[in-house]
């Protein structure tokens, strides 16, 4: 059983779930950027007491699931999401789901997936894929970051849907319901509201190590790892810093790039022209981002490794955090017509 789906490709995992899964419903104007933007999906946190494959927990996205949730809200399309504690309950309702023509949209772990290159496989449950079919034993997977479509086993895809570990999937399941309209003013209200709840969340002032606060947070800590963790714990760490902003989706770097791509589409409902240069300063900061993963793979492969080295790492962060600040701070005083 094949139902009638369009496999697309996409720079970031949950952009591309919410994007296919609401095209197959007709509803073809949310790109990824604006599906990226309208769910508020920029983000930074740096959690040093919480580990995750020997390094700390570093994000670059909202937790799995926040876009497509923020994104159907906002546009006023009501949703399906359940999870499982019974693998056979989780398997029996995608059946269901498949037998009723819903693709449907499942958080998986990237350790066990079968067509993932294995540089690209380790303990990390935050991915999304899309379940369009089944044929026999095997399930029609469409992974956004995969340039075609692909197969799992039902042994293979249950294993990734009940991944152990931090942000455990749980079988999670979800799909839009069909039969939503949506306008250009409801696009337009979707824009704002979404850069508005960016800019909450990125300049937020309470916890020093989420949004552009974490980021200067993080820059003075990475000043200070080589010396309390020593050269080769401290250049682990970078090696996550890395591994989480480039390897997983488009990370820290890819994310700027979007966002600046969003404000660019957002202009064609809002045309304001502010939206135009705060974009640049987005790309800017992505720029910024990949020189700053440039600095710390050549720690950790050992090409670079005095205190020095370290410094102008976090100093590159430091650099970012004002450059995000000052680009937030301007979307926080646009005048909206």
């Amino acid at each position: 059983m094949e139902l009638n789906f369009e496999h697309l490709q996409s720079a970031h995992c949950e952009n591309g779930v919410t994007r296919s899964l609401l095209q197959n419903i007709g509803i073809n104007q949310i790109t990824e950027p604006l599906a990226f933007g309208i769910g508020a999906g920029l983000f930074f946190v740096y959690v040093p007491l919480l580990k995750i494959n020997n390094g700390p927990v570093l994000a670059f996205r909202p937790m799995p699931g926040l876009i497509f949730k923020r994104t159907c809200k906002a546009l006023r399309i009501p949703v399906v999401r359940k999870k499982f504690s019974s693998k056979q309950q989780a398997e029996a309702f995608l059946n269901q789901c498949l037998a009723e023509r819903h693709p449907v949209g499942c958080q998986v772990g990237v350790y066990y997936l079968t067509y993932f290159p294995k540089e690209y496989r380790f303990h990390f449950n935050a991915h999304n894929l899309i379940v369009y079919g089944r044929d026999d034993d095997n399930y029609l997977i469409s992974d956004p970051v995969m340039e075609h479509a692909t197969t799992l086993s039902s042994y293979e895809l249950e294993r990734v849907r009940f991944a152990k570990g931090l942000l455990a999937p749980n079988g999670q399941v979800y799909y839009p319901k069909a039969g939503a309209v949506v306008t250009d003013d409801q696009i337009k209200k979707a824009i704002k509201s979404g850069i508005e709840k960016n800019t909450r969340i990125m300049l937020q002032g309470i916890v020093p190590f989420v949004g552009v606060k974490g980021i200067k947070f993080t820059g003075n800590k990475i000043k200070k790892w080589r010396e309390k963790l020593g050269l080769k714990q401290a250049g682990l760490y970078l090696a996550q810093l890395v591994r989480m902003q480039e390897e997983i989706g488009t990370g820290g770097g890819g994310f700027r790039y979007i966002y600046g791509a969003f404000l660019q589409e957002a202009w064609q409902y809002h045309p304001i022209n502010e939206l135009m240069e705060i974009s640049k300063i987005f790309t800017h900061s992505g720029d910024l981002w990949r020189t700053a993963a440039v600095q710390a793979a050549g720690i950790y492969k050992g090409r670079l490794g005095s205190q020095e080295d370290f410094n102008v790492m976090g100093d590159y962060l430091l650099e970012i955090a004002e450059v995000e600040k000052n680009a937030f701070t301007a979307l926080k005083n646009i005048k909206w017509h």
